[in-house]
Formats: C-alpha cells, sequence, structure tokens
C-alpha cells in the first residue's frame, strides 16, 4: 500500500488513540506506530504559564509541513504519517502537537518522528506567545532545538 501523510492545523483538541485507529485503520502492513504529542507545560524555568497562544500563516504552515512529511517518506519506509499542529489558545495540560509515523519495523517509524518533531520544534511556521504572571511575551527560538534539528541535514 501507499504510503499516505495526513497533515492538519486546527484549533480543537484532538484524541490520540482516534489518530492512531484512523492510521493504522484496514492496513495490516504496519508493525508499528511510534507517537510524540507535545502538551502544553504549566510552568517554564520555574514561572508559572497561564497559556501559550500560537498562530500560523494559513497555507504557508501546511504546505511547509507537507514538504518536510514528504522528506521523512522518501528517507524511511513509511507506511504512513500523521501530523496534527493546534492553534489558537492552549492552557496547561492540553494538546499542542502530535506526529505519528508508521512503517513496517519499528527503527525507521522511531527516525521519521524524530525528524519530523525536530522539523516542527526549531523551523514550522508558528509563532508563539506565553502567558505568565509577568504578562504575555513572544517566544523565542532555542538553540537546542536548531542544533537537533541540524543533524538531519544530508551532506
Amino acid at each position: 500500500m501507499t504510503a499516505i501523510a495526513t497533515i492538519r492545523i486546527q484549533e480543537a483538541d484532538f484524541d490520540v488513540g482516534q489518530e492512531i485507529a484512523a492510521l493504522t485503520r484496514n492496513r495490516t502492513d504496519i508493525g508499528a506506530v511510534v507517537s510524540f504529542s507535545g502538551i502544553c507545560r504549566g510552568s517554564e524555568n520555574g514561572e508559572p504559564i497561564a497559556a501559550l497562544t500560537l498562530e500560523h500563516y494559513p497555507g504557508m504552515a501546511e504546505a511547509e509541513i507537507k514538504r518536510h512529511a514528504d522528506e521523512a517518506l522518501s528517507r524511511w519506509p513509511l507506511t504512513g504519517l500523521t501530523v496534527v499542529h493546534r492553534v489558537g489558545r492552549i492552557t496547561p495540560g492540553e494538546n499542542i502537537v502530535l506526529v505519528l509515523a508508521a512503517s513496517q519495523h519499528r527503527q525507521a517509524a522511531f527516525q521519521a518522528a524524530e525528524f519530523l518533531m525536530d522539523y516542527l520544534k526549531a523551523n514550522a511556521p508558528f509563532w508563539k506567545r506565553e502567558e505568565g504572571l509577568k504578562g504575555s511575551s513572544w517566544i523565542e527560538a532555542r538553540g537546542h532545538d536548531d542544533a537537533a534539528a541540524e543533524r538531519w541535514t544530508k551532506s
């Protein structure tokens, strides 16, 4: 069967179990599904977080995620991918992002999921504003996220 990539950007929450069921429904060629779900923390560096607000440029964000999903499909023998990223106001304990990678064997699924998550964290076109006790501020990219994404660069 052909590998299918599903990419959604949405305000609504998602259910990880339902997403895995949708990815694997009627598929007997899948031997492994690796999932990463990012959840809004309640604090950062000891400071409470009231909420995160994520914004994106509609159309561009989906296209960029698809470009990296297509790269993952070309680099690893995958049978399917799902990327769901939320936007809007998200409070502590709520889901932010989900990456599912399916393959016949676990190694490809693990690597593809890690590749996609490193990309999303470092380079995806989302802007994140954090609300805390001192007001709200935009969150800058972090060097360790860039370093994680850089290791996937082809030589």
